[in-house]
């Protein structure tokens, strides 16, 4: 089963909150109110509704960072629903509050209904969505409003209902929608365009990213192999002959990490990695032995697009900077094994060494210092759950993509296609696997076929 959507809620303290709540959770979803600021930048799925005053709802916003941190959020078109109040605050100001600026996420302004018609308007209105629609469809929505926007902004899609003249009744751009009516209060109608929003796909029609497969091949000497936790391995096969099966499978990209114990199977690595090349046209990440600009220069001029580091930076993070600056963060990834903390559900310790050492330091932390420091992607390995088939440790993935800005992989459990979209639910931009591949139980193409299948946007 796939874990359910979860839904982060702004407590703007006015109304409606438990009618909101409620609905999300008949769709299947959990529910949370927002906490900290990240939360309104990173949360899978945000919801900002509100009833009440123009003034009075920027301010509230703007006194706890959430004004800007909604900017921002629109910026990296993530999941959002606003609600009645909330459609309006997205526009640039309202005649309700003369001087008071807007999120300015909408540009126009909202106006007042005219006074041939009552005011407010309470009740049952026909909502006339466009055939084009992401998340609406036409039928009757329950409104209470005073204020409207006349006009559709520029690059939003609307819907149109009618109160003496037409006005927006909906709108939605991207992964963005915005209701001036109350789906929570609408009835099955209404009840259907949380469905249609928490379970659509969540890059379709944006032109946003789509969601990576990365097969994950563990070198030894040349070889590929696999085991559990790096100990019990075995013969997986030759790296290119399986790097190009796996891209003619699909594969999004290839990742390459050297578990070579002694100096003399580190020299097969840029030999391997050069070897690869000649038959791999998706970029390579390759990890494993970087202590140095010099070590990731040998392997960025043999082949790699990516290089990943993990001990040397848990150790010397100014490495991370030095490649950063050298390279480009595109060019820099940190690869973090996180143990969960004896005693401690939500505490995890990064270890090092293939899990041999523990370092002392707090996962989530050191993931927000490297990207600080110039780390462009974090492969993320869960040690309690690498090669268990067990899933991937999701509460450890939440957290650490709320945490940071960057792309962050998942790694470490795979088995089936519930795991990898419960995965993507849980923030990640990329899944990495590696024995569902090597075992021959999954292909690549055949697996995102089941992701698409499940709502997930992928690269066919």
């Amino acid at each position: 089963m796939s874990a359910k959507p979860r839904v982060h809620i702004l407590n703007t303290g006015v109304a409606n909150i438990a009618s909101v709540a409620a609905a999300l959770e008949r769709a299947g979803a959990e529910t949370s109110f927002v906490e900290k600021t990240h939360e309104v930048v990173n949360a899978d799925y945000l919801v900002f509704p509100g009833v009440g005053a123009f003034a009075a709802g920027m301010a509230w916003l703007d006194e706890r960072g959430y004004a800007d941190a909604l900017r921002e959020r629109f910026e990296h078109d993530r999941p959002t629903l606003a609600i009645c109040l909330g459609l309006q605050l997205l526009f640039d100001e309202s005649q309700e509050s003369p001087g008071v600026e807007g999120l300015g996420i909408a540009p126009g302004v909202i106006e007042r209904f005219p006074p041939e018609v009552s005011v407010p308007q309470f009740g049952w209105n026909f909502v006339d969505a466009a055939s084009s629609s992401r998340f609406l469809t036409s039928g009757h929505a329950y409104f209470a409003n005073s204020y409207i926007s006349r006009a559709v902004p520029e690059g939003w899609r609307a819907a149109i209902s009618r109160h003496g003249v037409d006005f927006v009744a909906a709108m939605e751009r991207g992964q963005w929608l915005a209701c001036q009516f109350h789906p929570e209060i609408s009835g099955a109608w209404g009840q259907a365009i949380f469905d249609r929003w928490l379970r659509a796909p969540r890059s379709a029609k944006t032109g946003a990213l789509t969601r990576r497969i990365i097969p994950c091949l563990d070198v030894r000497d040349g070889r590929v192999v696999k085991g559990v936790q790096f100990t019990g391995l075995r013969d997986a096969g030759s790296p290119v002959e399986l790097a190009a099966e796996y891209e003619a499978q699909g594969a999004d990209e290839l990742v390459i990490l050297d578990v070579s114990a002694t100096p003399k199977g580190r020299a097969h690595q840029v030999d391997t990695i050069r070897a690869v090349r000649q038959v791999l046209s998706i970029p390579l990440t390759v990890g494993g032995g970087v202590r140095s600009v010099a070590d990731a220069r040998r392997l960025l001029d043999a082949g790699a697009d990516k290089v990943g580091v993990n001990t040397a930076a848990a150790e010397r993070p100014q490495i991370l900077g030095e490649l950063a600056q050298q390279f480009g963060s595109q060019c820099t990834v940190v690869s973090i094994d996180a143990r969960r903390s004896d005693g401690n559900a939500d505490r995890w310790e990064v270890v090092i060494r293939s899990g041999k050492e523990n370092t002392g330091r707090n996962a989530i932390s050191w993931a927000k210092e490297a990207a600080d420091r110039g780390a462009g992607e974090i492969l993320l390995t869960s040690w309690d759950r690498d090669g268990t088939r067990s899933g991937y440790d999701l509460q450890l993935l939440r957290a650490v993509t709320q945490a940071v800005d960057i792309p962050v992989i998942a790694s470490g459990g795979a088995a089936h296609v519930d795991h990898l979209t419960d995965a993507f639910e849980a923030g990640a931009d990329a899944v990495l696997a590696a024995s569902i591949f090597h075992d021959g139980e999954y292909e690549v193409g055949e697996l995102k076929e089941d992701l698409a299948e499940a709502g997930v946007e992928v690269r066919r």
